[in-house]
């Protein structure tokens, strides 16, 4: 091993295991086992491994320079969002480094390692989904604790105490739900993501609110959890399975309300596939304005999450606790409101 800093990844490497076990064995986890959690506890010892040398970073010495760290490149809304933050903070005079976790857990802890080691003064992200699965937020925690601030936007964790940048999903949900009441529709399936990613459970919420109010019942039938696999092509193909497979069950479907304008996609492939007409014969909206809701055949009315807006927001409250302008340990959360968009679809 050579004289430089050890790592969590290069522990790992080592001892043949993975990240999170590194981490849950350094904070001296019951889930793993005793006889691994000693043996990583002694090789990081020997190797004098410390946490993220970030305390470098922020307490000797400002580089004008902010982290970014998104779940998925190809998204429209994160990349709204880049757009946004990168817009205020060179307006500001900082350099941004953009990061991706590829929702992956193990990534996203070596993206804030090797940012703290770039020296970064702050950064900027939303959750990975296998970290909102796995319910491990060390890297993150930890990296406040040394000093570095953190501002959350998007998929937000509730149990770290930083500032945050959300949209209001439960209402934007109602309104996009309303929207397809208001035009008729009476049985509305539901295509959302798995309960443990937040923003999919509070547009799930937003959905049977919309229900309640207009005096309807939920049918489990008509809400569809997608499946959450490691391959995206292979996730959106068995979702359209799930599509096709509700809407052959349910003939009196008249309105398809997505979580996200890939999932809207997806149901608009299927529809196209049975013939049936968009919206004459059903109606769609979704979340995520972007180019697939633009461009898409019909359009796609949507609930814009303004991320341009978010991004800006979420740079200016960044850079807010690096210039001193609110104190590093007062913490507050901003919400961004939701706008339908409507297009041809609904």
């Amino acid at each position: 091993m050579n004289s430089k800093r050890i790592t969590l990844k290069q522990i790992a490497y080592e001892l043949n295991v993975s990240i999170s076990t590194v981490s849950k064995s350094l904070k001296n986890s019951a889930e793993i086992s005793l006889e691994t959690r000693n043996k990583i506890i002694a090789f990081a010892k020997e190797h004098n491994y410390r946490p993220n040398n970030i305390a470098l970073s922020l307490k000797h010495r400002k580089t004008k320079t902010i982290g970014i760290i998104i779940p998925e490149i190809v998204h429209y809304f994160f990349s709204t969002v880049i757009n946004g933050a990168e817009k205020f903070a060179n307006q500001m005079g900082y350099n941004v480094i953009i990061a991706v976790s590829n929702e992956s857990f193990e990534k996203e802890v070596l993206n804030m390692e090797t940012l703290a080691d770039s020296s970064i003064d702050g950064i900027i992200m939303s959750v990975a989904k296998e970290t909102l699965k796995t319910q491990d937020f060390h890297h993150i925690q930890e990296t406040i604790d040394f000093g570095i601030p953190v501002v959350l936007f998007d998929r937000v964790l509730n149990d770290i105490a930083c500032d945050k940048v959300i949209v209001d999903d439960k209402t934007g949900a109602e309104k996009a739900v309303q929207n397809l009441l208001d035009k008729g529709c009476r049985n509305i399936l539901l295509v959302s993501t798995q309960d443990y990613i937040n923003v999919g459970k509070l547009r799930t919420q937003g959905y049977l609110e919309a229900l309640k109010k207009n005096h309807m019942i939920a049918d489990n039938r008509l809400m569809i959890k997608a499946q959450d696999l490691k391959n995206p092509e292979q996730a959106v193909f068995e979702l359209e399975e799930q599509i096709d497979q509700a809407i052959g069950e349910n003939s009196a479907i008249d309105g398809i309300f997505c979580v996200n304008e890939i999932y809207a996609a997806a149901a608009l492939k299927v529809l196209k596939k049975r013939k049936i007409h968009v919206p004459n014969d059903i109606s769609i909206i979704c979340f995520t304005d972007g180019f697939i809701s633009k461009y898409s055949s019909p359009t796609l009315t949507t609930v814009s999450q303004h991320g341009e807006e978010i991004g800006a927001s979420s740079a200016q409250m960044l850079i807010d606790k690096l210039t001193n302008k609110t104190p590093i340990y007062n913490h507050s959360t901003k919400i961004i409101e939701c706008t339908i968009v409507q297009r041809e679809s609904s």
